[in-house]
């Protein structure tokens, strides 16, 4: 991996997480009226801050989507047939499974029964929603397709309008957490459909009036950090709402980190070994397998937010899939590495 490199932001994530969570943490325990000033800026259970910032967050990925990509998607499908398969039909459930069994058997004796449902419904949330923005450093970084991650990316995003909601409700019904289906919908148009159209429509203007070379180059280039930024200061608001659960039970973060870990580790593998299994070519298949393994913790930690409130246990583990993420999807991006001489040899054959 020495010939690739990433920002300082990206590369740092899961420092700049950390400091931020303390940073969170210390704001709520020795100053408790920030947050409680935080708590009154909400409209329909969404936090107004933490709605600028994730804008903030999701915009720029969102101008990275080509749409007009997606009709050359046909020509290779396998690569998107076990992504969308994988996303789909295996990936929440899984999360679902695995989280119950270690939040609600393995550690019973840890976490208390309501407080473990709003542990799972967190998990199920990060389990519904496959990256769209990480996915492109870590596709960089396993030597992907960039123009095919981008279509598969594409179809995820759509898919996620008609799917994401319908498979969380299912999901958080089974687990008996009432999902109000109205802020359900409100959080994916207001963090997915406004934010893709207004990056649809930034990109189509701008691309009538300058070249491509232009618009990836130097105006896409001028969001750089920003949703980083816009990640660690939503961070450093949520945590100042954690900080009293966090300081009365710290064992919780780990508890909550094991099976998420262990679900990503799982997805991958499918995902990959699939892709092997049929003979898919490595450029393809990494990304295929990483958009997978990895969440669009952004959406995530929004309808999070909106349904069950900045304190709730569901928005701490999105925030903690959050810190886990890069540092193992990094090392995910080593495996994949390690495995592009046998896909060569498949191609080969």
């Amino acid at each position: 991996m020495a010939d690739k490199k990433i920002g300082i932001f990206a590369k740092y994530l899961t420092l700049w997480v950390t400091v931020c969570i303390i940073l969170g943490s210390f704001i709520g325990i020795l100053f408790p009226q920030v947050p409680q000033f935080l708590g009154t800026l909400e409209y329909a259970k969404v936090s107004i801050p933490v709605a600028i910032l994730i804008w903030l967050m999701i915009y720029p990925m969102m101008l990275k989507v080509d749409f007009k990509s997606i009709k050359n998607s046909g020509r290779k499908p396998k690569g998107l047939v076990i992504t969308l398969a994988v996303n789909w039909l295996l990936k929440p459930f899984t999360m679902y499974a695995i989280s119950w069994f270690f939040l609600k058997v393995v550690f019973k004796a840890f976490i208390p029964h309501n407080l473990s449902t709003e542990y799972i419904a967190g998990a199920v949330l990060l389990g519904a929603a496959p990256c769209t923005a990480m996915v492109f450093v870590w596709s960089y970084l396993s030597d992907g397709e960039p123009g095919y991650t981008v279509v598969q990316v594409a179809i995820n995003d759509l898919i996620i309008l008609f799917a994401f909601t319908p498979i969380v409700a299912l999901l958080l019904g089974v687990n008996s957490v009432t999902v109000p289906m109205d802020t359900l919908l409100l959080s994916v148009v207001l963090f997915v459909v406004i934010p893709l159209g207004a990056g649809f429509i930034s990109r189509n203007l701008l691309l009538k009036r300058h070249s491509k070379d232009w618009f990836e180059n130097i105006f896409c280039k001028k969001f750089d950090g920003i949703t980083e930024v816009g990640l660690l200061l939503t961070l450093i608001i949520i945590f100042s709402f954690q900080g009293k659960t966090i300081l009365e039970n710290p064992l919780a973060i780990i508890l909550i980190a094991i099976p998420l870990i262990i679900q990503t580790y799982f997805v991958f593998f499918i995902g990959i070994s699939w892709s092997k299994l049929w003979k898919v070519p490595y450029q393809i298949a990494a990304p295929s397998a990483m958009i997978g393994a990895s969440n669009f913790f952004e959406l995530a930690v929004a309808v999070a937010i909106s349904l069950f409130g900045l304190s709730s246990g569901a928005t701490l583990v999105t925030v903690v899939g959050v810190l886990v993420e890069v540092p193992v999807m990094l090392h995910l991006v080593k495996i994949t590495r390690s495995m592009k001489y046998k896909f060569h040899q498949l191609d080969a054959a």
